[in-house]
């Protein structure tokens, strides 16, 4: 049987990546092509990571066949990818290697002398941003993969030195304990994929395996406010710096929090109880406060100045789909965000609850049966906070039919001024007849809802 081991990983070999489009799985196809690999790939899902790829000569089909296994070394598969997917099934007959992504990106990971992980349910997109840009500005030249699109590198990866990579370490299939990090950041810990997971404890578990991985001589930065975080950090031996709002024990905190009337907010970073600096950022909202303590206690970690870490924070414009401003039309502000879970719904229509506005608009698709079903009322409650509330068809993603007997229309019955529509011309055109200016119109979800914005924009330029 072949073992997967970073020796056996020749230059020039032959590399089929079954779900090439999404993020994490894009991001590595760029550092095997790094590494003189040559790379193949498939989605059905056409996005700006593919379009580079295929700019950049790999060969991309956009459908799934037997046909598109053109006898590679080795195939990698994106956990979403089903095992009766075709490309599987006809590499298992040809008898060519297979490997869940995890398990290639984990054989990585051990050519960087300092690999660091991020972890947690949410947060770990905007995280790994912002720390990646303090440490680009204090030069130390990491190798970035990001699960989104960052302006500041144009993309989701940067290839920087074998020293220092930051990279996203996601909990799903407990994919992450194929991962030995150097340091490690925890940015909180909730019931999320609760179609691998048995419950709250089950996760906790496994978390707790995973910073046991870390190395002895780095440290895991954990969010000391998160009451399951402080369970796992119990049976963890490995060096502890906790960062928090509300905990007066953590290592670092965040004080003197005081929202701006225009935009950002400002706060105060502290120390063992000592000012370490003054920050005054342009985000919005608790949680980002958090996502900017756990950049900066592990920047601090690795021995970057603060001035480094206050620069960095205070020029940091977000990443792609958190809550990323699109246009302002006729007076009206439209945003798109990637919230999925009611933690993360919470988060985003609170923070724009601060914003000065006239009614709140949330244009929800709700992401796979299953959450739907299990986090039901907390969706329900969540969306509520808005004012108005449109829900469009269930992304399905990974579940390839409807085991739950949910639908969008269940939550409708269950939230006011809401409705139901499934059609994004429709939602785009009553969004552009009822919307008024110093409206905040936000279309939110982990699947493909962020095209309504750009029907929006296709719309008013026809009228204009």
């Amino acid at each position: 049987m072949y073992k997967l081991h970073i020796n056996n990983l020749k230059p020039n070999s032959h590399i089929h990546m079954i779900g090439i489009g999404g993020s994490n799985m894009s991001a590595l196809s760029r550092v095997l092509m790094d590494l003189k690999f040559k790379v193949s790939g498939s989605d059905t899902n056409v996005c700006i990571f593919t379009k580079k790829l295929i700019e950049d000569g790999v060969k991309i089909s956009s459908y799934h066949s037997a046909e598109n296994i053109e006898k590679p070394d080795l195939i990698c598969y994106s956990a979403a990818i089903s095992q009766n997917n075709p490309e599987l099934i006809e590499a298992r007959r040809l008898n060519i290697p297979i490997f869940e992504r995890s398990e290639l990106l984990g054989e990585i990971i051990k050519m960087y002398k300092f690999p660091i992980a991020v972890s947690g349910t949410h947060g770990k997109t905007t995280t790994t941003s912002m720390l990646a840009n303090i440490m680009i500005c204090s030069s130390l030249d990491p190798t970035v993969m990001v699960g989104g699109y960052l302006s500041e590198i144009d993309g989701n990866l940067r290839l920087g030195s074998k020293e220092f990579l930051i990279f996203e370490a996601c909990e799903y299939v407990e994919s992450f304990l194929k991962f030995n990090s150097y340091s490690t950041i925890i940015t909180n810990v909730e019931e999320d994929h609760l179609d691998y997971y048995s419950d709250i404890n089950h996760i906790i578990s496994s978390f707790k395996k995973f910073i046991n991985l870390n190395s002895k001589n780095g440290v895991v930065v954990a969010c000391g406010d998160d009451e399951n975080v402080l369970k796992i950090l119990q049976y963890s031996d490995k060096k502890i710096l906790k960062f928090g709002i509300k905990n007066e024990n953590c290592d670092f905190l965040a004080k003197k929090i005081i929202y701006k009337k225009e935009k950002g907010l400002s706060f105060s970073i502290f120390k063992d109880k000592n000012k370490l600096l003054d920050l005054e950022v342009g985000f919005y909202g608790m949680h980002n406060i958090y996502n900017s303590l756990a950049a900066a206690t592990m920047a601090y970690s690795l021995g970057i100045d603060e001035r480094f870490i206050k620069i960095s924070l205070e020029k940091f414009e977000g990443v792609e789909r958190r809550f990323q401003k699109i246009a302002e039309i006729n007076g009206i502000l439209l945003f798109d965000d990637y919230a999925h879970h009611p933690t993360e719904v919470k988060a985003t229509l609170e923070m724009a609850k601060n914003m000065s506005h006239n009614k709140l608009w949330c244009i929800f698709q709700p992401h796979m049966y299953s959450r739907t079903k299990m986090f039901f009322n907390w969706f329900a409650s969540t969306l509520s906070i808005a004012d108005i509330v449109i829900i469009t068809d269930i992304y399905a993603a990974r579940e390839k039919e409807n085991l739950y007997e949910i639908h969008s229309k269940d939550l409708v019955s269950k939230i006011k001024n809401s409705l139901y529509m499934r059609d994004f011309e429709e939602i785009s055109e009553y969004v552009l007849s009822n919307a008024n200016a110093n409206d905040i119109v936000i279309t939110m979800g982990a699947g493909n809802v962020n095209e309504i914005c750009k029907i929006i924009l296709e719309k008013t330029k026809i009228k204009d």
